[in-house]
């Protein structure tokens, strides 16, 4: 379930639209005015608004919000301003460049099929190469295999799945690597890469119940390095989504500084989708609120706008 709150009757978009440029006009941006509009609008609406405003003011919203604001609220601002797909294609294109495997695994791990095969798409029509091509520049071995698979395999992405089958797999899997000395990891990344989420799901449930062990203890004791971390989002994801991204806040909030660029990604990309059961399961995993947590580790607009897109704290 999604946390965006957007108004019973939202205005036109052509007013929202002027309402923004009336936010920029002036000594100063009207900061909050800007994110009491675009926190509050979806992404249809979101397009719409900046339509509106190219054709009545012969400017790009975006380029006038790189104008009036800075640090870490303009990345967030500017995120939010994209539909998800383009969004996806722009973090992973920004994670390639800078090398951030974790952040590229992160993203392509946790989407669907359908989700990846159009960001896919945005991917090449943007930046003129395949996606399949900056990451054989940026990985390697297993993690490679891994990510290539799953990229270009399609999965199911209904619930029902073949008992016998996951059976099946799970000790596919279990001869894989608990019963031998080292492990076959192409037996992994097949099962992980070729099927659905629900089937995985149940592939765990069957590999616990067969050896009475999780298979997520067994992914970390037979793998490593992004190999590992690739399996364990496609296996969590699969799982409990929202269990992950509380795991991915949190790591994100943990300790001497904020990773912010983790908080704004994870936040901007999950409002939409499922922020309210991220946010159940980091309450009841860290005994406080997501809010509470963000609203400590953030100041100013840039905390007003995550909180607007967070919602109601309960």
């Amino acid at each position: 379930m999604a946390t965006l709150s957007v108004p019973p009757s939202p205005p036109y978009p052509r007013d929202d639209a002027t309402h923004l440029y009336k936010a920029f006009k002036g000594f100063g941006c009207d900061t909050s005015a800007v994110i009491n509009i675009l926190a509050h609008r979806d992404a249809t609406q979101r397009a719409l608004i900046q339509q509106e405003y190219r054709a009545m003011y012969s400017e790009e919203l975006t380029k006038r919000l790189v104008k009036e604001l800075s640090g870490k609220l303009e990345e967030a601002i500017l995120l939010w301003l994209q539909d998800p797909a383009g969004r996806d294609a722009e973090i992973v294109r920004q994670a390639c460049t800078r090398g951030d495997t974790r952040t590229v695994t992160e993203v392509i791990c946790s989407r669907t099929p359908s989700q990846i095969q159009i960001f896919k798409q945005i991917y090449h029509a943007r930046y003129g190469t395949y996606l399949e091509h900056d990451l054989e520049g940026l990985t390697s071995g297993d993690h490679k295999k891994l990510l290539l698979a799953y990229i270009s395999i399609p999965r199911y992405e209904g619930l029902e799945f073949d008992r016998f089958m996951a059976d099946n797999d799970a000790k596919a899997l279990y001869k894989a690597g608990e019963k031998r000395l080292g492990t076959d990891e192409r037996t992994f990344i097949m099962v992980f890469s070729e099927r659905s989420r629900a089937h995985v799901a149940a592939v765990a449930s069957s590999y616990h119940s067969m050896y009475h062990k999780s298979l997520e203890k067994a992914v970390k004791s037979e793998t490593s390095g992004m190999l590992e971390y690739g399996l364990l989002t496609i296996l969590r994801c699969a799982e409990n989504p929202g269990k992950y991204f509380a795991k991915v806040l949190h790591r994100a909030m943990k300790g001497l500084g904020t990773d912010d660029t983790t908080l704004i990604r994870v936040i901007v990309t999950r409002t939409e989708l499922d922020m309210q059961y991220i946010k159940a399961e980091y309450h009841k995993k860290y005994k406080k609120t997501l809010n509470d947590a963000v609203s400590s580790e953030t100041s100013g607009n840039y905390k007003a706008f995550l909180l607007a897109l967070l919602g109601p704290k309960h």
